[in-house]
């Protein structure tokens, strides 16, 4: 039977081009897509879901906007990295369809409360409304099968020294995933600085030569530019969020350990990292499947696969 999933994102480029991922794929039951802000405001988060669901002509898989800022700060959001709409550089359909009335929370609540499959939570932004769900429906914890998330790292941090973007954008959420006794797959920067994407790669992704992947191609020029700077150390830029979804439909193509992983959320330096315990120093029972590693050329031709899809 295909995974049910509900995709919880805040697009953003590479957000974007997870969803573009998870609805080429027939492995895949998509039951929802809800959003949060991060990337951007919560009004574009939720628009550019609408807008890419427009234009992959998948207006019958439900969206729903979820919470407004993260639990105890205020938003912070990264349109230095994604621009003002939160996806610059293509041209996008306006939304063909409407968000349902029903807050973020509340659909995946009932979607899980209705499915006879456990359902896969895949958020791809900061934690907050997933937080809220488990927090407020802990009787559904038993159908959610795992939570399959981008955010975090081991080693560094890419918005502050020690902390990654959507951990750091709601720390208090994360901790609230990360102690939920649901399993969780974390893709954090360790594994999605891996997977980069060339300008080689890019081309390759040009000349599929469908609306999609020229859309993608569009996406992945603008993303490069900010990836850019050698201050990153990068050849090319990450794509983080669609590992999540690479992760659930080829696991062989990555490298894993399962840790313990708390999240610091009161540290003055230290705000959003995430403590991640390889070696079991900490005592603490592991928590989280961790990604370090991935065969990149394996990733870009399942992203390749993917887009060679909307060509049929």
């Amino acid at each position: 039977m295909n995974r049910p999933i509900i995709i919880d994102c805040d697009p953003g480029h590479d957000d974007a081009i997870a969803l573009i991922l998870a609805c080429a794929s027939s492995d895949f039951d998509i039951k929802a897509v809800t959003t949060s802000a991060g990337n951007q405001t919560p009004e574009k988060t939720l628009n550019n879901a609408l807008r890419i669901l427009t234009l992959l002509g998948r207006t019958d898989i439900p969206v729903a906007g979820g919470a407004l800022k993260p639990l105890c700060r205020e938003l912070i959001i990264a349109d230095n990295v994604h621009g003002e709409s939160g996806l610059d550089g293509p041209k996008l359909p306006d939304p063909g369809f409407d968000a349902v009335s029903e807050h973020a929370v509340e659909l995946m609540a009932r979607i899980i409360r209705e499915s006879d499959q456990p359902v896969t939570l895949v958020p791809t932004g900061p934690l907050t409304n997933i937080a809220l769900l488990l927090a407020t429906h802990r009787e559904l914890t038993d159908n959610i099968e795992r939570i399959v998330l981008m955010g975090g790292g081991a080693e560094t941090g890419n918005w502050s020294p020690a902390a990654e973007f959507n951990i750091f954008v709601d720390p208090q959420a994360a901790d609230v995933v990360f102690n939920s006794g649901v399993p969780i797959t974390m893709c954090g920067l360790d594994v999605t600085h891996r997977a980069q994407i060339l300008d080689e790669d890019i081309d390759r992704v040009r000349d599929i030569g469908n609306p999609i992947s020229d859309v993608v191609a569009e996406l992945l020029d603008f993303f490069m530019i900010y990836h850019r700077d050698p201050k990153w150390g990068l050849e090319g830029a990450p794509l983080h969020d669609p590992c999540t979804i690479a992760w659930l439909l080829k696991p062989e193509l990555f490298t894993s350990k399962d840790c313990w992983v708390g999240i610091e959320t009161e540290g003055k330096l230290t705000q959003g990292m995430t403590v991640v315990d390889r070696y079991q120093v900490s005592g603490n029972p592991e928590n989280a499947t961790v990604l370090f590693d991935v065969d990149r050329e394996g990733f870009v031709d399942l992203l390749v696969e993917c887009l060679q899809h909307y060509s049929e």
